[in-house]
């Protein structure tokens, strides 16, 4: 929830918002006051008519002190209202600190609620009152007012959030200690396991190392050897008598001629240097093979961006994988050399592939393939030995290949692969189910989670957008932060020409990059037109839509074709590398970019 959406239901009456805190932030960029409401800064006693702003949290230097806080709850007068901002998390807020000084300043809280800032995580409105108020539901609107019934109501609910809570932190404590145990423990087995696996390595290079020496050596005498047999007079007397055998009519007549030369050449090689210099050559001198020998192999050096997958997987989810991610599918045969060339990021290993009754892999780990079930261990070895993360996705049960189980996996994830967009159709699943797939169950999410366990680029950052926008006055501004906060997708920057003259502190605490400049998130919309309304389901849709299609731009046209390529649109998502070519967008499709259309409008 946004600051502004906890405090307004609570302005009506309310003419002038006082702003009590100490430290070093500043609200009113969050509070897009509505006209009539004019913000002050005074030390006076707060009453009807005025809302006092408090903030409390861990920094000082940030959220204030809390001395301070307690002295400007003793101005409240009844019939004043306040807000307080929390800088802790809501598991962790420290109410007790505050209640007994909002109990004897005679102040009811009526309403609490969770924010969706970096430094300001719940707030609460409360009222200095006389007489008990009646408090409000999980939606902010006041319940029915009856005195008994409201303290009966407070006094349950307080004893029955007390239990519940008590039951959930000590739940959450435990959690904690078994999570700060877990990672010990796997820190301390990745370190061991390292440390075996670095001397491994020292020992196999070694071991390598010594036996290349040998080879060489080896190789050295053989070739000299050679050398000695080719250049001795008797090997090529053979040969040319092998020749005259040969073709007795051709060489036969040519044989004393070329035993002549042999002879000459044995008697040249006895004299000095000066003396074989000066005599004619009697033959044909041996000519040096001047061939040349191309070796060529096909190499890309650029900067690892992608997921790079090996390992053993079904068809659909190799196919569903390689739209975000490099993969090489390992076979039994030559498992060990494309796991050495491809340096991967993981050596995953998909049960469903090895459960299946066909493939390369089936039967693996059920143990009714031994050779298979060798194979596959060797590999597990070879590509923790290099380094490499091994990974078991057990997507079906552990029973039908437990096999797997046994072998020293670095990571185990349980559950399906998830479906990718493509996959679905839009008209029999339906707008919702595509928004439910793409945000919890695609192959994009899965991807991710593998590629926090292993440490590797996450898949989810082709998903960032960069709005385009020009605010004017504090209008735009504040309509601007309202529909790029009220994205069920979030844009992860905003790129205005001057943020140094504009109020966008709201924007940059719930984590969105404002900057000027050109963007640097793979999709950029153009949200310059800030008259017009979009529904908050906008970014999202255009995302489902281009996931689902793969094109280079989605927007709309005058048609209202939705789910089609079409020829022309008026784009609303724009791949950025496209953006950054300056082709008109009339061009594009005849430039060979790909153009897909949705609604221009949603409902959300």
């Amino acid at each position: 929830m946004r600051l502004t959406d906890l405090l307004h239901p609570h302005l009506d009456d309310v003419t002038s918002v006082v702003d009590a805190t100490s430290g070093g932030l500043r609200l009113d960029p969050y509070l897009h006051l509505p006209p009539g409401v004019t913000p002050s800064r005074h030390d006076q006693p707060v009453g009807a008519g005025e809302l006092m702003l408090l903030c409390y949290g861990p920094d000082p230097a940030v959220h204030g002190d809390e001395a301070d806080c307690l002295a400007a709850l003793e101005r409240m007068r009844p019939g004043g209202r306040g807000l307080i901002v929390f800088g802790h998390p809501g598991t962790d807020l420290p109410y007790h600190r505050l209640l007994d000084a909002l109990v004897a300043h005679r102040c009811q809280v009526l309403h609490a609620a969770s924010l969706g800032y970096t430094h300001l995580h719940a707030g609460a409105v409360f009222a200095c009152t006389e007489e008990l108020l009646p408090p409000h539901d999980w939606f902010g609107h006041p319940l029915p007012a009856d005195g008994f019934a409201t303290a009966l109501r407070i006094a349950d609910e307080y004893v029955l959030a007390d239990f519940v809570s008590r039951s959930q932190r000590a739940r959450l404590i435990d959690l904690e200690r078994a999570a700060e145990e877990s990672a010990r423990a796997l820190e301390t087995a990745r370190e061991d396991g390292l440390a075996e696996r670095l001397a491994a390595a020292v020992r196999d290079k070694e071991q390598l190392t010594s036996a290349l020496r040998r080879a060489r050596e080896r190789t050295g005498v053989l070739e000299s050897r050679v050398a000695m047999l080719e250049g001795s007079t008797s090997l090529r007397v053979g040969k040319a008598l092998v020749s005259a055998a040969r073709s007795p009519k051709r060489r036969a007549a040519r044989l004393p001629g070329e035993l002549y030369g042999l002879w000459r050449q044995r008697k040249a090689k006895g004299r000095p240097a000066g003396a074989r210099a000066s005599a004619p050559a009697a033959g044909p001198e041996p000519q040096a093979d001047d061939r040349f020998h191309l070796s060529h192999r096909a190499l890309s050096v650029a900067p690892r961006d992608r997921l790079v997958i090996t390992g053993v997987l079904t068809d659909r989810t190799a196919q569903d994988f390689a739209a975000d991610a490099v993969v090489s599918r390992v076979l039994p045969h030559d498992g060990r050399l494309l796991v050495e060339r491809t340096d991967p990021d993981v050596f995953l290993v998909q049960l469903s592939a090895c459960a299946a009754h066909d493939g390369p892999w089936s039967l693996t780990g059920t143990g009714l393939a031994p050779d298979l079930d060798r194979r596959l261990a060797e590999l597990v070895a070879q590509a923790r030995g290099l380094g490499r993360t091994a990974v078991l996705w057990r997507d079906g049960p552990a029973s039908s290949a437990p096999g797997l189980s046994q072998l020293p996996w670095d990571a185990v994830l349980d559950g399906d692969t998830g479906t990718a967009l493509f996959r679905l159709d839009p008209v029999t699943d339906g707008r919702d189910r595509l928004r439910d797939v793409f945000q919890q169950d695609s192959t994009r999410v899965r991807l991710a989670r593998l590629a926090a366990v292993i440490g590797a680029p996450d898949p989810l950052a082709e998903r960032r957008i960069a709005v385009l926008a020009a605010p004017r006055d504090a209008t735009d501004v504040a309509r601007l932060v309202a529909q790029a906060l009220g994205q069920l997708h979030r844009p992860a920057e905003v790129i205005v020409a001057d943020p140094a003259g504009l109020a966008l502190d709201e924007l940059t605490a719930a984590s969105v990059a404002v900057h000027a400049g050109p963007p640097t998130a793979p999709w950029v919309a153009d949200w310059t037109d800030l008259t017009e309304d979009r529904p908050d389901t906008l970014l999202l849709d255009l995302l489902c839509a281009q996931e689902f299609s793969g094109a280079d731009a989605v927007g709309h046209t005058p048609a209202a074709d939705d789910y089609a390529f079409v020829p022309a649109l008026h784009p609303l998502l724009v791949r950025r590398s496209l953006l950054d070519s300056g082709a008109p967008p009339d061009g594009w499709s005849r430039a060979g970019h790909r153009l897909f259309a949705v609604r221009g409008k949603e409902p959300s």
